[in-house]
């Protein structure tokens, strides 16, 4: 018999929650400086434009600027995420279903769900930082949007 699910305790669910939130905000925001140190440096993604990135400046350069930029209301869909975590405590999962708005070419929104899962390490000082990441959209949802907001802090 399998042993069950590591679903993470209640203390380490809200900061993992409030992680993605204030992440989401800055991808709302358009700000890739202050979203970069949620990240490791050496990354390594899935996401809806790309199906492998190694490293955060490529990950921006191939889904950020594809994607932040052209969309709107990023916000993952916190009650609903699921946290698991190691016994240890170094590492944890966020499975989190997100939602957004996307733009037809004549600027008409539409709604644009996916869903992540974002593995995160414990650093020294008790921070959090993700280290891979698989954003993809629902089934059905166009993957082109075509808004263009400006970017806030490259």
């Amino acid at each position: 018999m399998a042993l069950p699910l590591p679903i993470a305790d209640d203390a380490l669910t809200a900061t993992l929650r409030d992680w993605l939130d204030r992440f989401a905000g800055h991808v709302r925001n358009v700000d890739y400086a202050a979203a970069r140190p949620f990240w490791h440096e050496d990354i390594v993604i899935f996401g809806t434009f790309q199906e492998l990135v190694r490293s955060r400046s490529a990950w921006q350069a191939t889904q950020w600027d594809n994607v932040w930029p052209r969309t709107a209301d990023f916000a993952f869909d916190l009650p609903n995420t699921l946290v698991m975590a190691s016994p240890d405590g170094t590492f944890a999962v966020a499975i989190a279903p997100w939602n957004s708005t996307g733009f037809a070419q004549d600027g008409t929104p539409f709604p644009r769900p996916g869903r992540a899962t974002i593995t995160l390490a414990k650093q020294a000082d008790g921070s959090w930082l993700g280290v891979h990441s698989h954003m993809s959209l629902g089934k059905g949802v166009p993957q082109d949007s075509f808004g263009a907001r400006p970017i806030a802090a490259a």
